[in-house]
């Protein structure tokens, strides 16, 4: 798996700064992963997102969306458990408070 580290760097066409958290695991066929962004820069900057993406197991970006099956929700809830400001921004996505 690639540097994993955060905070670490991204670059969108229209702003860029950090990726602050990550929920990821290993899954059957990929590693599934949730991400807070924090953009530090260009139009988007002082404001905060969500990438749902996932990682071949040797650690390369997929440039396809997240699938997740039933079965592995469970480790993707453990994985976002750690990560509060990403199941903050989930619950509001669900209606609900953290």
């Amino acid at each position: 798996m690639t540097d994993a580290s955060l905070p670490r760097p991204f670059h969108m066409h229209w702003g860029g700064g950090q990726i602050i958290e990550e929920a990821r695991f290993a899954g059957q066929y990929t590693s599934p992963a949730i991400q807070l962004m924090r953009y530090d820069e260009g139009a988007a900057a002082g404001t905060a997102g969500l990438r749902f993406c996932h990682f071949s197991h040797d650690g390369r970006f997929q440039r396809s969306p997240m699938m997740i099956g039933e079965a592995e929700i469970d480790q993707l809830t453990e994985a976002v458990r750690s990560n509060p400001g990403i199941r903050a921004l989930l619950l509001r996505i669900a209606g609900a408070t953290p």
